[in-house]
Protein backbone atom coordinates (compact mmCIF):
# COMPACT_ATOMS: atom_id res chain seq x y z
CA UNK A 1 0.00 0.00 0.00
CA UNK A 2 1.44 3.02 -0.80
CA UNK A 3 2.55 6.22 1.50
CA UNK A 4 0.55 9.27 1.19
CA UNK A 5 1.12 12.79 2.59
CA UNK A 6 -2.61 14.10 2.88
CA UNK A 7 -4.66 10.83 3.24
CA UNK A 8 -4.87 8.04 5.40
CA UNK A 9 -5.63 4.69 4.12
CA UNK A 10 -7.26 2.31 6.89
CA UNK A 11 -8.13 -1.50 5.91
CA UNK A 12 -10.62 -3.16 8.27
CA UNK A 13 -11.33 -5.90 6.89
CA UNK A 14 -12.72 -6.31 3.61
CA UNK A 15 -13.81 -2.27 3.88
CA UNK A 16 -10.92 0.18 3.35
CA UNK A 17 -11.40 3.44 4.89
CA UNK A 18 -9.62 6.26 3.65
CA UNK A 19 -9.57 9.68 5.25
CA UNK A 20 -8.99 13.05 4.08
CA UNK A 21 -6.23 14.58 6.42
CA UNK A 22 -5.71 18.38 5.93
CA UNK A 23 -7.75 19.10 8.75
CA UNK A 24 -5.37 22.19 9.32
CA UNK A 25 -7.34 23.60 5.79
CA UNK A 26 -10.67 21.93 6.65
CA UNK A 27 -9.13 19.18 4.41
CA UNK A 28 -9.73 21.58 1.40
CA UNK A 29 -7.79 20.33 -2.11
CA UNK A 30 -4.83 21.26 -3.72
CA UNK A 31 -2.89 19.52 -6.18
CA UNK A 32 -1.20 16.70 -3.83
CA UNK A 33 -4.40 15.81 -2.58
CA UNK A 34 -6.48 15.42 -5.53
CA UNK A 35 -3.62 13.03 -6.80
CA UNK A 36 -3.28 11.31 -3.69
CA UNK A 37 -7.00 10.91 -4.11
CA UNK A 38 -6.74 9.46 -7.69
CA UNK A 39 -4.06 7.18 -6.67
CA UNK A 40 -5.83 5.57 -3.93
CA UNK A 41 -8.60 4.98 -6.04
CA UNK A 42 -6.54 3.54 -8.72
CA UNK A 43 -5.32 1.03 -5.94
CA UNK A 44 -8.26 -0.05 -4.89
CA UNK A 45 -9.11 -1.36 -8.49
CA UNK A 46 -6.21 -3.16 -7.61
CA UNK A 47 -6.93 -4.55 -4.61
CA UNK A 48 -9.23 -7.71 -4.80
CA UNK A 49 -9.34 -7.83 -0.56
CA UNK A 50 -11.24 -3.96 -1.04
CA UNK A 51 -14.80 -4.85 -1.66
CA UNK A 52 -16.32 -1.20 -0.24
CA UNK A 53 -14.79 1.83 0.04
CA UNK A 54 -15.62 4.79 2.95
CA UNK A 55 -14.32 8.30 2.28
CA UNK A 56 -14.37 10.17 5.09
CA UNK A 57 -11.77 13.05 6.85
CA UNK A 58 -10.12 14.36 9.91
CA UNK A 59 -10.98 17.06 11.76
CA UNK A 60 -14.42 19.00 12.14
CA UNK A 61 -15.04 19.85 8.43
CA UNK A 62 -15.25 17.14 5.60
CA UNK A 63 -13.98 19.08 2.70
CA UNK A 64 -14.00 22.68 2.04
CA UNK A 65 -13.56 22.54 -1.45
CA UNK A 66 -10.72 23.90 -3.40
CA UNK A 67 -7.82 24.95 -1.19
CA UNK A 68 -8.06 29.24 -2.03
CA UNK A 69 -4.25 29.87 -1.97
CA UNK A 70 -3.82 26.78 -4.25
CA UNK A 71 -6.50 28.60 -6.65
CA UNK A 72 -4.62 31.95 -6.29
CA UNK A 73 -1.77 30.06 -7.60
CA UNK A 74 -3.99 28.49 -10.85
CA UNK A 75 -5.02 32.36 -11.56
CA UNK A 76 -1.55 32.76 -12.64
CA UNK A 77 -0.91 30.10 -14.95
CA UNK A 78 -1.73 30.18 -18.62
CA UNK A 79 -5.21 29.21 -19.78
CA UNK A 80 -3.74 25.79 -21.02
CA UNK A 81 -1.69 25.21 -17.40
CA UNK A 82 -5.38 25.70 -16.07
CA UNK A 83 -7.00 23.23 -18.29
CA UNK A 84 -4.81 20.96 -17.72
CA UNK A 85 -5.31 20.99 -14.10
CA UNK A 86 -8.89 21.07 -14.02
CA UNK A 87 -8.95 18.06 -15.73
CA UNK A 88 -6.96 16.12 -12.83
CA UNK A 89 -10.03 17.34 -10.68
CA UNK A 90 -12.28 15.93 -13.08
CA UNK A 91 -10.49 12.59 -13.33
CA UNK A 92 -10.34 12.56 -10.01
CA UNK A 93 -13.89 12.50 -9.15
CA UNK A 94 -14.52 10.13 -11.91
CA UNK A 95 -12.16 7.61 -10.22
CA UNK A 96 -14.44 8.07 -7.15
CA UNK A 97 -17.48 7.81 -8.57
CA UNK A 98 -16.54 4.97 -11.56
CA UNK A 99 -14.99 3.06 -8.95
CA UNK A 100 -15.89 -1.14 -8.83
CA UNK A 101 -16.68 -1.21 -5.15
CA UNK A 102 -19.30 0.79 -3.56
CA UNK A 103 -18.12 3.80 -1.85
CA UNK A 104 -19.81 5.67 0.99
CA UNK A 105 -19.21 8.99 1.86
CA UNK A 106 -19.14 9.34 5.66
CA UNK A 107 -19.62 13.16 6.18
CA UNK A 108 -19.19 14.22 9.36
CA UNK A 109 -18.88 17.73 9.43
CA UNK A 110 -19.42 20.67 6.79
CA UNK A 111 -19.02 20.14 2.97
CA UNK A 112 -18.37 23.40 0.92
CA UNK A 113 -17.82 23.09 -3.16
CA UNK A 114 -15.87 20.38 -4.18
CA UNK A 115 -16.49 18.79 -0.66
CA UNK A 116 -19.70 18.62 -1.97
CA UNK A 117 -18.93 17.29 -5.13
CA UNK A 118 -16.64 14.40 -3.43
CA UNK A 119 -19.75 13.26 -1.43
CA UNK A 120 -22.17 13.28 -4.53
CA UNK A 121 -19.69 11.20 -6.35
CA UNK A 122 -19.84 8.55 -4.22
CA UNK A 123 -22.77 5.62 -4.15
CA UNK A 124 -24.15 6.07 -0.96
CA UNK A 125 -23.91 9.17 1.23
CA UNK A 126 -24.28 9.13 4.96
CA UNK A 127 -24.04 12.52 7.48
CA UNK A 128 -23.49 13.36 10.43
CA UNK A 129 -26.94 15.83 11.53
CA UNK A 130 -24.89 18.80 12.51
CA UNK A 131 -23.02 18.83 9.18
CA UNK A 132 -23.80 21.77 6.55
CA UNK A 133 -23.40 21.93 2.82
CA UNK A 134 -23.32 24.76 0.50
CA UNK A 135 -21.54 25.00 -3.90
CA UNK A 136 -19.92 28.39 -2.68
CA UNK A 137 -17.93 28.92 -6.08
CA UNK A 138 -20.08 31.72 -7.84
CA UNK A 139 -19.32 33.70 -4.43
CA UNK A 140 -15.63 33.52 -5.72
CA UNK A 141 -16.40 34.49 -9.27
CA UNK A 142 -16.02 30.56 -10.28
CA UNK A 143 -18.40 27.71 -11.32
CA UNK A 144 -18.67 24.44 -9.62
CA UNK A 145 -17.73 22.90 -13.24
CA UNK A 146 -15.74 19.59 -12.66
CA UNK A 147 -18.67 18.54 -9.60
CA UNK A 148 -21.42 19.72 -11.76
CA UNK A 149 -22.19 15.93 -13.25
CA UNK A 150 -22.37 14.25 -9.99
CA UNK A 151 -24.66 16.86 -8.32
CA UNK A 152 -27.33 16.43 -11.51
CA UNK A 153 -27.00 12.85 -11.03
CA UNK A 154 -27.68 13.22 -7.13
CA UNK A 155 -30.13 16.27 -6.73
CA UNK A 156 -31.71 16.34 -10.02
CA UNK A 157 -31.39 19.57 -12.49
CA UNK A 158 -33.64 21.59 -10.83
CA UNK A 159 -32.38 21.13 -7.33
CA UNK A 160 -28.45 21.67 -8.18
CA UNK A 161 -29.58 25.03 -10.39
CA UNK A 162 -30.44 26.40 -7.26
CA UNK A 163 -27.51 25.83 -4.88
CA UNK A 164 -25.10 26.71 -7.64
CA UNK A 165 -26.41 29.90 -8.23
CA UNK A 166 -27.31 31.15 -5.00
CA UNK A 167 -24.40 29.32 -2.98
CA UNK A 168 -26.48 29.40 0.17
CA UNK A 169 -25.69 26.79 2.61
CA UNK A 170 -28.16 23.59 3.42
CA UNK A 171 -28.51 21.41 6.31
CA UNK A 172 -27.62 17.39 6.44
CA UNK A 173 -31.50 16.90 6.59
CA UNK A 174 -32.75 19.42 3.67
CA UNK A 175 -29.65 17.63 1.56
CA UNK A 176 -31.26 14.16 2.49
CA UNK A 177 -34.84 15.94 1.19
CA UNK A 178 -33.12 16.85 -2.16
CA UNK A 179 -31.47 13.39 -2.47
CA UNK A 180 -27.63 14.33 -2.20
CA UNK A 181 -27.74 12.35 1.28
CA UNK A 182 -29.70 9.21 2.31
CA UNK A 183 -28.94 8.60 5.75
CA UNK A 184 -28.54 11.77 8.69
CA UNK A 185 -27.76 10.41 11.92
CA UNK A 186 -26.22 12.11 15.73
CA UNK A 187 -22.37 11.87 15.40
CA UNK A 188 -22.26 9.72 17.71
CA UNK A 189 -24.40 6.85 15.79
CA UNK A 190 -22.12 7.80 12.46
CA UNK A 191 -19.92 4.99 12.34
CA UNK A 192 -23.04 2.73 13.29
CA UNK A 193 -24.43 3.77 10.37
CA UNK A 194 -21.85 3.61 8.52
CA UNK A 195 -20.71 -0.18 9.25
CA UNK A 196 -24.26 -1.44 9.04
CA UNK A 197 -24.53 -0.31 5.26
CA UNK A 198 -20.88 -2.05 4.88
CA UNK A 199 -22.74 -5.29 6.36
CA UNK A 200 -25.37 -4.56 3.32
CA UNK A 201 -22.93 -4.27 0.98
CA UNK A 202 -20.26 -7.23 2.06
CA UNK A 203 -23.67 -9.96 2.01
CA UNK A 204 -23.76 -8.88 -1.76
CA UNK A 205 -22.11 -10.53 -4.47
CA UNK A 206 -18.83 -8.57 -5.82
CA UNK A 207 -19.34 -9.24 -9.31
CA UNK A 208 -23.13 -8.20 -8.89
CA UNK A 209 -21.83 -4.99 -7.20
CA UNK A 210 -19.97 -3.99 -10.08
CA UNK A 211 -22.31 -5.19 -12.63
CA UNK A 212 -25.67 -2.76 -11.06
CA UNK A 213 -23.13 0.43 -10.71
CA UNK A 214 -22.24 -0.31 -14.36
CA UNK A 215 -25.98 -0.57 -15.39
CA UNK A 216 -26.85 2.38 -13.51
CA UNK A 217 -24.32 4.59 -15.32
CA UNK A 218 -25.55 3.08 -18.39
CA UNK A 219 -29.41 3.69 -17.86
CA UNK A 220 -29.78 7.03 -15.69
CA UNK A 221 -26.65 8.84 -16.92
CA UNK A 222 -25.00 11.18 -19.08
CA UNK A 223 -21.54 9.24 -20.31
CA UNK A 224 -18.73 10.25 -18.02
CA UNK A 225 -16.31 10.43 -20.85
CA UNK A 226 -13.72 12.17 -21.52
CA UNK A 227 -15.22 14.94 -24.08
CA UNK A 228 -17.95 15.62 -20.50
CA UNK A 229 -14.59 15.65 -18.42
CA UNK A 230 -12.82 18.06 -21.11
CA UNK A 231 -16.16 20.32 -21.02
CA UNK A 232 -16.22 20.53 -17.25
CA UNK A 233 -12.56 21.15 -17.28
CA UNK A 234 -12.71 24.04 -19.98
CA UNK A 235 -15.66 25.93 -17.72
CA UNK A 236 -13.70 25.92 -14.80
CA UNK A 237 -10.04 27.14 -16.71
CA UNK A 238 -11.87 29.77 -18.34
CA UNK A 239 -13.05 31.35 -14.88
CA UNK A 240 -9.69 31.01 -13.11
CA UNK A 241 -8.05 32.95 -16.07
CA UNK A 242 -11.17 35.49 -16.29
CA UNK A 243 -11.05 38.93 -14.29
CA UNK A 244 -13.93 37.95 -12.11
CA UNK A 245 -12.63 34.78 -11.36
CA UNK A 246 -9.33 36.56 -9.91
CA UNK A 247 -11.09 39.22 -8.32
CA UNK A 248 -13.22 37.11 -6.19
CA UNK A 249 -10.83 34.65 -4.81
CA UNK A 250 -8.26 37.55 -4.43
CA UNK A 251 -11.35 39.22 -2.31
CA UNK A 252 -11.96 35.96 0.25
CA UNK A 253 -8.41 35.40 0.78
CA UNK A 254 -7.69 39.03 1.39
CA UNK A 255 -11.14 39.18 3.39
CA UNK A 256 -12.89 42.19 1.87
CA UNK A 257 -16.14 42.09 -0.35
CA UNK A 258 -15.61 41.32 -3.96
CA UNK A 259 -16.38 43.88 -6.35
CA UNK A 260 -19.89 43.17 -7.81
CA UNK A 261 -20.88 43.00 -3.90
CA UNK A 262 -24.07 45.17 -3.60
CA UNK A 263 -22.91 48.14 -1.75
CA UNK A 264 -24.71 48.74 1.75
Amino acid sequence: MANYQHIEIDQRGAVRWLWLNRPEVRNAFNNVLIAEIAAAFAEIEASPETRVVVVTARGPSFCAGADLNWMRSMAGFTHAENHADALKVARMFNAVHSCSRPVIARVQGDAFGGGVGLAAACDIVVAAEAAQFALTEVRLGIVAATVSPYLVRSMGARQAARYMLTAEKFSASAARALGLVHEVTLMEGLDREVERLAHHLLAASPAALAATKRLLADVVEVPMDDVLLAATAKCIADVRVSPEGREGIGAFLEKRAASWMPKK
